[in-house]
């Protein structure tokens, strides 16, 4: 399979939770650094905690996978990150304003065909203007 295919089921798993499809896409010792933890994140069940977080806020939030390109063992995607803030997010009490904001991330495969590291460019600023806290 394709590191292009296996971002569709990343793309897919990062917008339905699917605990099953985080393991078999993130591999077990693969560490993440996000906003959403002080200490890194470890694998597929860990990854999926930035989903709840953001979950914990805008509580219809999707990614949708807009562009991406894929040389040898990584892949950078533009997404399209939206959502309604319907929970406190950040310590900022919900608006009920939609936000639409344009996020990039670049992913690295090991040879198995799993993630072993994702860097992303900052799109929280965009989050924050669509629900008008900065």
């Amino acid at each position: 399979m394709s590191n292009k295919d296996l971002m569709k089921k990343f793309e897919k798993m990062i917008n339905t939770a699917d605990e099953n499809l985080a393991e078999e896409l993130i591999d077990s010792k693969a560490s993440f650094y996000t906003p959403a933890s002080n200490e890194p994140l470890y694998g597929g069940k860990d990854y999926l905690s930035v989903v709840y977080w953001m979950r914990s806020g805008f509580s219809d939030v999707q990614w949708k996978l807009e562009e991406m390109i894929a040389e040898d063992n990584k892949v950078a995607v533009r997404w399209t990150c939206t959502g309604t803030h319907d929970g406190e997010f950040l310590g900022i009490k919900p608006t009920g304003k939609k936000f639409s904001a344009s996020i990039m991330n670049f992913y690295y495969f090991n040879d198995e065909g799993k993630i072993i590291n994702d860097i992303a460019a900052e799109g929280m600023i965009g989050i924050l203007r669509g629900i008008g806290a900065v």
